[in-house]
């Protein structure tokens, strides 16, 4: 055994590991070289490995461009569907670690990602996300390392040109095509599920072909019992007479073999410096859960096209398109003529602040939306307006609890409240008394109303008397961030309506109250309507995106009944337009950012834990995805607030990152390679000597 210095240095942490020689290994023969793409030096296997990867990005980020809508339409509030959204998310990269475990010790990367990965989509991301870009790595020889690292900005490629088709088509397919009068969800989840059977026959066709390197024993295991036994061992040596050791993990030494002391030297050095980034993902996966919140606000009527609030995420796949190529070959390539070290972890310090700068330029977003739309009821109140659909004028007062006046007013006959009126409540949910002036008729009535709602009061005459009707209006945004109406039905007989040929809904007779439909803005000049005995049409005129309408359809003397229109809530008038600098801006960042990062936590990872590596790093996102639960749930900003908040965080975390990075020490290609510098042949009694040459990664 060498001797162990004796002080520990205070740069172990950072300090590059060092070869040492391990007992030889039996010289392998040659293999027969795997096919290549036209002759070059690229394997015909990666082709594959690509083609599915594009197929499984479009099934999970397909699905993934609805889920926080699906949720709002399911409903939960914003900040419920947010918590939900990044819950799942941080499931899909936590799972990893478990696939990570199984493919290094047990399975191989193979296996995992046919078996497990794609047969059981639960717990497939799992399987596949740790090994399917180690695994293309694994089928490139190690002269090849310049074609490599391409290889790493093509599977980032595939990624997004996956999420670029899905993202722009899944919200079409929800959005475009009608399930039962609504939204159509079932296929919007449906064509992603498709694509994950094409994935695994793709994957599957060049079984014969892939390199599959050999699992290496239960590597997880042996990680965390290496380091166990270094502490444990470091802990009953601690007297001051038994001489200190280089790197604390030498204290295993006495149990395990140095070369896996210097992969878990490795390991944990990329490790450490992991422990900041999960703040970067917490801003990155905002895109598909409050910045698609914040598009429903906002007007997407480009003029040429609508933009559906769920399309806006089609940026960031777009933009990576285009910005990878771009930063490979002009950015990158001008900085290093200019002189300039542009490690890896100076792009990733780079593309945080560009991270945190979207983040700023959303917060301003979200001011100058709140400014142009009307205030949202807070708790403990509500949102009241009175429609007065009697032949006269009607006087109303609301008193409290107390007996007290809360709201008067005299309303002519088919005449509404300019505006919502707000009310306090003094508990979550309480009855209002209303008292009706109708002639000379008095009338006394209550209705139970809750908390953060909008509610109309609809008067009608009832032979004589007058009598009301309470109604929960939609008072936020729709979940899609369209057009929607709804009508109230005065006449006697059910009303079929056909606001397009795909769109359909029965009003009851009798005041009856139909619920919101989503349209498409524009003119509705015709829009056919039935009864049991006539047909007729109802002129609903323009309709503005975003805006919320109610119509009450009336007898009209000697003609057909009309359409008496209201704008319950005023349109969307911020163009949706204005996240595109936000989406420019982090998607640079996610370029610099994670691109550099899948290539590095490959090429710093030692052999044997090349999956494990990729899983932990894959563990970062979902601990970011914990983060933006944790602060949606129990931060109690506004939106504009927790943006800023966000921002803050990051550029705090990439100061901490930086002084990390430049104490870390890459580690070289030669040190990850296991010593063969002397292998041993045994050939009829004699001994051979065969020099072996190490290759660069």
């Amino acid at each position: 055994m060498n001797p162990f210095q004796k002080n520990e240095s205070k740069e172990t942490l950072f300090s590059p590991v060092s070869t040492e020689e391990v007992p030889p290994q039996p010289l392998s023969l040659p293999k027969k070289p795997p096919p290549k793409i036209c002759g070059s030096n690229y394997p015909l296997s990666i082709a594959f490995i690509v083609v599915n990867e594009f197929c499984e990005r479009f099934s999970y980020y397909g699905m993934k461009a609805v889920l926080t809508l699906y949720l709002y339409f399911l409903h939960w509030n914003e900040d419920t569907s947010t918590s939900i959204y990044h819950a799942f998310s941080s499931l899909c990269y936590f799972t990893p670690i478990l696939g990570a475990a199984i493919a290094d010790s047990w399975l191989g990367k193979f296996k995992v990602l046919s078996l497990i990965g794609l047969s059981l989509i639960a717990l497939g991301t799992g399987g596949i996300k740790p090994c399917v870009a180690a695994f293309g790595g694994d089928q490139f020889e190690e002269k090849h390392a310049e074609e490599r690292t391409r290889y790493f900005s093509v599977f980032y490629l595939s990624i997004n040109a996956g999420s670029l088709i899905s993202t722009f088509i899944t919200p079409m397919l929800r959005g475009d095509v009608q399930c039962f009068g609504e939204d159509c969800y079932a296929l919007a989840f449906g064509v992603p599920g498709l694509l994950m059977v094409i994935a695994l026959v793709v994957f599957a066709m060049g079984s014969k072909i892939y390199r599959k390197p050999p699992p290496e024993g239960n590597i997880v295991s042996q990680v965390v019992k290496c380091i166990w036994f270094a502490i444990s061992n470091r802990f009953n040596n601690r007297s001051g007479d038994i001489p200190k050791r280089q790197h604390w993990l030498d204290w295993a030494a006495e149990k395990y073999p140095k070369q896996l002391i210097m992969d878990v030297k490795a390991l944990t050095r990329v490790l450490f410096l992991y422990i900041p980034l999960p703040m970067f993902w917490a801003l990155l996966d905002q895109q598909g859960s409050r910045w698609t919140l914040q598009a429903t606000r906002m007007n997407g009527n480009l003029g040429v096209f609508v933009l559906q609030p769920d399309q806006m995420q089609v940026l960031n796949p777009l933009l990576v398109l285009i910005f990878i190529p771009l930063f490979d070959l002009v950015i990158y390539r001008l900085v290093s003529k200019c002189g300039i070290n542009f490690s890896s972890l100076r792009k990733m310090a780079v593309g945080m602040i560009l991270a945190s700068l979207a983040f700023a330029v959303a917060a301003a977003v979200e001011l100058k939306i709140n400014r142009m739309t009307p205030p949202q009821p807070g708790p403990q109140e509500i949102f009241l307006q009175v429609l007065n659909l009697a032949d006269d004028e009607v006087k109303v007062t609301v008193l409290g609890d107390e007996n007290n006046t809360l709201l008067e007013e005299s309303l002519r006959s088919f005449q509404k409240m300019p505006h919502y009126a707000q009310l306090h409540l003094k508990t979550k949910s309480q009855d209002f008394h209303f008292y009706l002036t109708y002639h000379n008729l008095s009338v006394y009535t209550k209705h139970s109303v809750e908390e953060k709602n909008w509610y109309s009061l609809i008067l009608r005459e009832d032979g004589k008397n007058i009598s009301s009707m309470m109604v929960k209006d939609e008072g936020n945004k729709t979940a899609n961030g369209m057009t929607t109406v709804r009508f109230i039905n005065t006449l006697h007989k059910e009303v079929n309506i056909s606001l397009t040929t795909d769109i359909f809904l029965s009003v009851g007779e009798d005041y009856g109250v139909s619920a919101y439909i989503t349209v498409q803005s524009g003119e509705y000049a015709a829009v056919h309507c039935r009864t049991e005995d006539k047909d007729f049409l109802l002129n609903m005129g323009l309709l503005d995106f975003g805006a919320t309408y109610l119509f009450v359809i009336t007898n009209n003397t000697n003609q057909d009944p009309q359409a008496w229109k209201m704008k319950d809530t005023p349109a969307n008038k911020l163009s949706i337009a204005w996240q595109l600098p936000q989406y420019a801006l982090v998607t640079a960042g996610e370029v610099m950012f994670s691109v550099t990062g899948l290539e590095f936590s490959y090429s710093q990872a030692p052999s044997s834990m090349k999956s494990v590596l990729q899983a932990a790093w894959l563990l970062t996102v979902a601990v970011g995805n914990i983060i933006v639960l944790v602060v949606a749930q129990f931060s109690g900003l506004v939106q504009w607030a927790e943006f800023i908040l966000f921002s803050c965080l990051l550029l705090v975390v990439c100061l901490i990152f930086s002084i990390m990075g430049y104490y870390y020490v890459p580690i070289k290609p030669e040190d990850l390679q296991k010593p063969a510098d002397k292998q041993i042949l045994h050939t009829q009694g004699n001994v051979i000597n065969l020099e072996t040459k190490k290759t660069k990664l």
